[in-house]
């Protein structure tokens, strides 16, 4: 709709004033350049009940501001600059001429002399007392034609920042290649977003920097309340977003959580419907999460669901709520799908599509190994490549390092089909092994209470029909106290006590995978491990830099995922400590995983399949590695994924880098680079295994390697978890019984 006719009233006033003021001679008029009229059209998203709702005080005054036609300064950069001079600027005021449901429209004109040259960038200034988000700006009347630019970020108030916002036309330029007018605002917009380091961040800040994760524990709480900080040698991790707040009391090392938001850079938080979108998904997931403390405060927080049956009251009959849960009661106003109908104080779950099917498929072998490769953590299973299997801990402290799974244990459970060398030979022979890393903390998981750990090995045979079946788990204690070793080969049973054995064990090695799973498959791998390249893309890549532009999608909202993460996830006594077998020591241990076993060339899916043993690399096959299991869903339609990928950013990088000095010559790329791995990957900065952006080819994987990551890698430990974890005996998370 259009404006109150003030709007025209204001402007002719505003004119006759400048008239009155301003007086020209005959030859002023003469001199004066030729202009073009040019018009700004700039499109702010409406907020519901922020900005633009005109509700409060700020909301009144912004309305009046926008009546006067005084809230949006803008300014158009020229691309041009001759000898080292000031780029050539035209000011003015946008006011506001419609507004609907969704998106407030404001014109500004412009007269631009002729030898204004191109428009390279746009200048705004936010004159209201709120933030707003601007969607876009269109120049019509150029010369060149019409000019668009995508802005969809967030603008603080001139009353938060001062500072006026820069956004560069669509068009990309490699740093050597920045017209002369936009070199000096290219240098300023990265500085600002580098920040000087000091001081706590405000959220309309948007400013990167590297910080320890050292707020996960709050220890003036308590000893209890403590977490190591992970970061540098004692426990090697990423960096995360710095945030700036004070140091605790009780630990000078560790940070503040305060009681806000934890903070990200502005343009990283989600967005109006995305955030009400996930606000509604995340408290879905929370109380799907919570249905074994839910529960167990219901029955026995000792024990845990006492039958089977128990759990089925989830889907069929509901769960109360416990009348001093008044969060549960807080929110359910946006739950409503999930409460039984005249029941006020019932949650009724949905049924996973699993738990519909057959609720005891995860009874069966055939499903527990089908899991590994097209589950929810189809990463870890790897060819069996040596005999014995051995571990590489110290045997001083935790025993024999060979396996208890012999030879006669192997030959006895393929019923005589080969022999075991004809087996390792033929490659036949797959394993989870997650013995070296859990047995360092089994003792003190044990200390713990409603939870138990062991080190586990689960040994896989591939049968003639190219499906895998289970034949043996091994678990192991290390000594404790003056109590020796223990170890156990678990293998499937038909008598009633060892059957039952064989699935407890298989619970067991369950749990230990879903941790797995959770810990360093999911988060760490493709989210913590992800933050370092926003934060260094940010801070060294203008946001005029084609590969900026080409990465930028795929880092949308991971750190405010993350920061989520950190306030009530990942922290102490947050859900994975409260619902996971390993309990506080659930962050070193991803720690350990870091340091051990993740390294960033290993991170693209072909190198990963083969360092696993699931591939060889073969010219002549279809993705050029031929799989050793041909029917494995995850690398089948992952090696799909990562040739559309690859393909896209190799015709990508070749359009912006013809040759490989190019490369080498890009400052800004080579600053990027050098920053995730000495600042974001501190701990790692010295391993040899770093690609060098010296060639194409070398660009091309390191980049197609972040975007799987960010893509096909998350999208398939993601997605699939209340299909197959929200009946929970099928992934159990914790293990709370020797």
């Amino acid at each position: 709709m259009l404006m109150p006719q003030v709007h025209h009233s204001a402007e002719s006033s505003r004119a006759l004033l400048i008239l009155k003021t301003s007086s020209f001679s005959s030859n002023d008029l003469k001199n004066r350049e030729q202009t073009v009229a040019v018009k700004a059209i700039v499109s702010v998203k409406v907020i519901a009940g922020g900005l633009l709702s005109k509700v409060g005080l700020t909301g009144g005054l912004d309305g009046l501001t926008d009546l006067l036609g005084l809230t949006l300064g803008l300014e158009l950069v020229s691309s041009e600059a001759k000898d080292g001079s000031e780029a050539k600027l035209v000011k003015g005021y946008a006011r506001q001429i419609r507004q609907d449901i969704s998106e407030a429209k404001y014109e500004c004109n412009f007269q631009v002399p002729v030898s204004f040259g191109g428009v390279g960038a746009v200048t705004v200034n936010n004159g209201h007392r709120q933030e707003v988000y601007l969607n876009n700006i269109v120049l019509s009347g150029l010369p060149q034609g019409p000019v668009t630019i995508a802005c969809e970020s967030w603008l603080s108030s001139k009353y938060d920042n001062s500072n006026a916002r820069v956004f560069f036309t669509n068009k990309s330029y490699l740093p050597s290649q920045t017209p002369s007018g936009l070199k000096k605002l290219r240098e300023e917009e990265l500085e600002s977003l580098r920040g000087n380091g000091d001081g706590e961040r405000k959220s309309y800040d948007r400013i990167y920097d590297y910080d320890k994760y050292n707020d996960l524990g709050e220890p003036d709480q308590g000893e209890n309340s403590a977490r190591p900080v992970l970061g540098g040698s004692k426990h090697p991790y990423p960096r995360r977003c710095r945030t700036g707040r004070g140091p605790t009391h009780t630990d000078p090392l560790s940070e503040k959580r305060g009681t806000l938001l934890f903070y990200v850079p502005r343009d990283e938080a989600f967005s109006d419907i995305k955030q009400l979108t996930f606000g509604t998904k995340t408290l879905r997931s929370v109380l799907k999460a919570l249905i074994p403390s839910l529960q167990t405060a219901l029955v026995d927080a000792n024990l845990g669901f006492p039958y089977f049956t128990k759990i089925d009251t989830l889907f069929n009959e509901g769960v109360p709520i416990p009348a001093n849960q008044g969060i549960f009661k807080l929110i359910l106003p946006r739950l409503v799908k999930t409460v039984k109908e005249g029941k006020d104080d019932v949650l009724l779950f949905e049924p996973p599509e699993q738990f519909n099917r057959d609720k005891f498929s995860w009874f069966s072998d055939e499903e527990f190994s089908r899991q590994t490769l097209s589950g929810l953590n189809p990463l870890s299973i790897e060819l069996v490549k040596e005999w014995p299997m051995k571990s590489k801990l110290d045997p001083n402290v935790y025993g024999p390092p060979e396996s208890a799974i012999t030879k006669e244990i192997i030959e006895r459970e393929i019923k005589g089909l080969m022999t075991l060398e004809q087996a390792m030979e033929n490659k036949k022979l797959f394993v989870l092994d997650y013995h070296d890393l859990l047995l360092p903390y089994v003792q003190k998981v044990r200390e713990l209470d409603g939870t138990t750990l062991y080190g586990s090995r689960t040994l896989f045979f591939l049968s003639e029909n190219n499906t895998l079946r289970p034949i043996a788990i091994e678990l192991t204690r290390p000594q404790i106290d003056s109590n020796p070793q223990w170890r156990h080969v678990f293998t499937p049973c038909w008598d009633a006590t060892n059957a039952w054995l064989w699935k407890f064990a298989k619970s067991h090695a369950a749990a230990h995978d879903s941790g797995y799973h959770q810990l360093v498959i999911h988060w760490l791998r493709t989210h913590c491990c992800m933050e370092p390249y926003i934060i260094a893309a940010n801070r060294q890549l203008s946001a005029m830099h084609p590969i900026y532009r080409l990465l930028h999608p795929h880092f949308r909202y991971t750190m405010e995922i993350n920061g989520l993460a950190r306030e009530a996830l990942i922290n102490a006594d947050g859900l994975i400590e409260s619902c996971f077998t390993p309990g506080k020591y659930s962050m070193e241990i991803s720690s350990a995983a870091y340091d051990q076993l993740w390294r960033f060339d290993m991170e693209a899916l072909p190198a990963d399949l083969i360092r696993r043993g699931m591939a060889v690399e073969d010219p002549t096959a279809e993705h050029g590695v031929k799989l050793t299991i041909e029917d494995y869903p995850f690398a089948n339609d992952g090696l799909v994924l990562w040739d559309a990928i690859k393909s896209w950013v190799t015709d990508y990088v070749n359009h912006y880098y013809p040759d490989a000095k190019s490369i080498e010559n890009d400052t800004e790329l080579q600053a990027w680079w050098t920053e995730v791995r000495t600042k974001g990957h501190e701990d790692k900065k010295d391993e040899p295994w770093w690609p060098v952006l010296n060639t194409a080819d070398n660009l091309i994987q390191t980049l197609s390697t972040i975007i799987w990551v960010a893509s096909g890698h998350h999208a398939a430990v993601n997605f699939g978890q209340y299909h197959y974890a929200g009946y929970f005996p099928n992934r159990p998370t914790i293990a709370r019984t020797k």
